[in-house]
């Protein structure tokens, strides 16, 4: 039985028509039209510039767009067909760019006081964007609110009700937003040094997405207080997933990946040991393919990445890459790039960056 396409050949033309198709090479538009599936990663060229590239389920380069310097994660919204690129922590710049092609790029400069951590979303009829942001003299964790609508303008902020707000997504419904607080405190003087790393408090947040008030909170066990909650996504069903990164001991073997839905407490994804182990302590990006009931997690320092049945929490695959970085739901599985600029079946000259967004109008 054939997958169910990722994109649609006749959406892509009738949203994104003749403006985009125009703007890219010959051998780009022949890739996009023939895509079951597109897929967007931050990276970095042989010369040193940085970019957003655009590629096919089958690793095709579609196109790039150049940024003004290093981007980490990024949103999309299927609604009006913006990308936005996040600076790497802590960066102070984000760029919004539509894939229609009918405007020029945005770019935002973070709020005085305030950087960007990599990573945000859109509301789901794409008017709100939503950025994970250090109020780095106070400390604290805010969820910035950009209107996309009115050039990315800044409309206010509410507080992550946490401590280093890494990932950020939203429910299906638009309600509530979803926060990884890492839990690491850091300020941009002293780069991207931790500053906190005896006294960390990870946690994740559910946020009213209309005003801010703290629905629920989910503090990490004082055992686990080095487990940094890092990377979330949703399967649909209302459980919300999230993966990790450990700062303590090299010979621990804490759990590096659960869930929760609303209401409920944390489960604990239970690895074998010796998954836990070559994943070397740390998830650099987690996804879930719904359709195929998956939750894929990837590690560039393991070399490794992992697909899980999300029911049985039982390992479906378990595969080698050297310096896997991003990971997000294809047609079958999971697309998943590589710092060595591999993306599925092709190799480029390029450095992804950690995370891939899939440009999709429907979940998978």
């Amino acid at each position: 039985m054939a997958a169910t396409p990722l994109f649609d050949r006749r959406h892509f033309l009738k949203a994104s028509g003749l403006a985009f198709l125009a703007g890219l090479s010959p051998a780009g538009a022949r890739a996009a039209l023939q895509a079951d599936a597109l897929f967007a990663s931050a990276y970095r060229d042989e010369e040193g510039r940085f970019g957003v590239a655009t590629l096919t389920e089958r690793g095709e380069l579609v196109d790039r767009a150049l940024l003004p310097d290093r981007a980490h994660g990024l949103a999309y919204a299927p609604a009006t067909d913006h990308i936005v690129a996040f600076a790497r922590r802590p960066g102070t710049y984000m760029m919004a760019m539509s894939r229609k092609g009918l405007s020029e790029p945005v770019i935002v400069t973070a709020a005085e006081g305030r950087h960007f951590y990599g990573h945000g979303c859109f509301s789901p009829d794409g008017r709100i964007l939503y950025a994970c942001e250090n109020d780095f003299e106070g400390g604290r964790g805010v969820i910035g609110l950009y209107d996309a609508r009115n050039a990315y303008r800044r409309l206010g902020e509410f507080s992550s009700h946490g401590i280093g707000p890494h990932d950020l997504s939203i429910t299906d419904d638009g309600s509530a937003l979803i926060v990884a607080n890492g839990g690491i405190e850091t300020h941009p003087d002293f780069g991207r040094t931790k500053l906190n790393l005896d006294r960390m408090e990870p946690s994740l947040a559910l946020v009213d997405a209309r005003d801010g008030h703290l629905i629920e909170k989910h503090a990490l066990p004082a055992h686990l207080s080095k487990l940094s909650t890092r990377h979330i996504d949703t399967d649909g069903t209302g459980r919300i997933w999230f993966a990790c990164q450990y700062e303590g001991a090299r010979n621990d073997r804490p759990p590096l990946a659960g869930s929760f839905a609303p209401g409920e407490d944390i489960r604990f994804l239970s690895l074998p040991e010796e998954t836990t182990e070559a994943l070397a302590l740390y998830v650099g990006a987690i996804a879930v393919n719904r359709r195929e009931g998956l939750v894929g997690l990837v590690s560039p320092k393991g070399g490794l990445s992992v697909s899980v049945d999300m029911k049985s929490g039982r390992i479906v695959s378990q595969t080698a890459l050297a310096d896997a970085a991003g990971i997000a739901p294809a047609p079958e599985g999971f697309a998943i790039s590589s710092y060595e600029g591999r993306f599925r079946e092709k190799k480029w000259p390029l450095t992804f960056d950690q995370h891939i967004v899939a440009l999709s109008h429907h979940h998978l």
